[in-house]
């Protein structure tokens, strides 16, 4: 009962962390400006929870971020269409590319402090595995449909060849980096309905669509 209660309250002191630096994160213009010192005493807790608990700042920022990622990942794994595995994969990618924009769009700053973070290369995290490997996946299903070796495209598609599945993948994402996002809708002043009619125009070029 008594490990049961600490696991409790360890659960609870997490979310009210994650809780005060989203807010923290959200109010300042950028995550890398916020101390831990200001979480540490926004959340109530000592700054050595902070670091035994996330390792850094860079650890603290990821975990916000999957925390707010989370419903669109869910969206992906279980949902309906077109975001969800029910959709045919030349309707899902595009679906999947436009909601990562949105949520960098509507993230920037904590999407941005994350791939700047200097804790390796972003290709290597494992979220950005996560949808590379989905994108790779539908892309190669794609391929096959072309060539006849699956069920062959969904009626109304155009059955042009797929692109290279893995590289594909890596080159859409490209298009959805934060850097980018930030360059575009923050320097140039790109409003959010043209950058992503300007992503499905692409998209639609690498499939084939255009």
């Amino acid at each position: 009962m008594a490990e049961r209660k600490a696991r409790a309250d360890a659960l609870r002191n997490r979310e009210t962390v994650l809780a005060a630096a989203d807010e923290l994160f959200a109010r300042s213009e950028s995550p890398r400006s916020v101390s831990m010192d200001e979480i540490a005493a926004a959340a109530g807790v000592g700054k050595g929870t902070l670091f035994r608990r996330f390792g850094d700042r860079t650890g603290l920022i990821r975990a916000v971020f999957e925390a707010r990622i989370e419903p669109l990942r869910h969206a992906v794994e279980a949902g309906p269409a077109p975001l969800g595995p029910s959709a045919p994969p030349r309707e899902r990618v595009p679906a999947l590319l436009d909601a990562v924009l949105c949520f960098k769009l509507d993230n920037r700053h904590l999407s941005l402090a994350l791939e700047e973070a200097g804790s390796g290369s972003p290709y290597q995290a494992a979220h950005y595995a996560w949808w590379h490997g989905i994108l790779r996946d539908l892309l190669e299903r794609m391929r096959d449909a072309a060539d006849g070796t699956a069920d062959g495209p969904a009626a109304g598609t155009a059955a042009g060849p797929a692109p290279e599945s893995d590289f594909a993948a890596h080159a859409l994402l490209a298009a959805t980096r934060a850097d980018l996002v930030e360059h575009l809708a923050g320097q140039e002043g790109m409003d959010r309905e043209r950058f992503r009619a300007q992503l499905a125009a692409f998209v639609g070029t690498v499939l084939g669509q255009g």
